[in-house]
């Protein structure tokens, strides 16, 4: 293996410029800009969990409003059939509207806490670097 290294290096010149890896180089400007560009891509993932947070809320609000209309349609023909007479389907039917709000309550919840700790990473991102914390709303 050391032999292949060596040949590749023969036939390609020295493998590092001066003779130094450049792992060991001192920080320089380009070394600053791929920091920022790595901050701003941090902040970009950040937004973009939010995004899918935001979609999740979304969904949840949706499915929320499913079993509501349902019930409220029920309550609205009510004078036109019997409720004891339709017991059997009105109980699965309410058994499913009950999961379904239990379904969005969770979506919602969720939502809301991972947008709020993702906000909390966004501001701790502003305090550490100033200058690109305008740009950041």
């Amino acid at each position: 293996m050391t032999g292949w290294v060596r040949t590749m290096a023969d036939r390609e010149g020295s493998v590092f410029p001066n003779g130094q890896p450049e792992t060991i180089k001192p920080l320089t400007q380009s070394m600053s800009a791929d920091h920022e560009a790595l901050v701003v891509s941090e902040v970009q993932l950040l937004l973009a969990e939010k995004r899918t947070s935001l979609a999740a809320l979304r969904t949840g609000i949706a499915v929320f409003v499913l079993p509501l209309s349902v019930l409220s349609v029920l309550v609205a023909t009510s004078r036109f059939y019997d409720f004891l007479r339709v017991l059997h389907l009105i109980i699965p039917l309410l058994s499913l509207s009950a999961a379904l709000v239990l379904l969005a309550s969770y979506l919602v919840i969720r939502a809301v806490i991972k947008m709020r700790h993702q906000d909390k990473l966004i501001t701790e991102i502003k305090k550490k670097h100033p200058l690109i914390a305008p740009f950041i709303d």
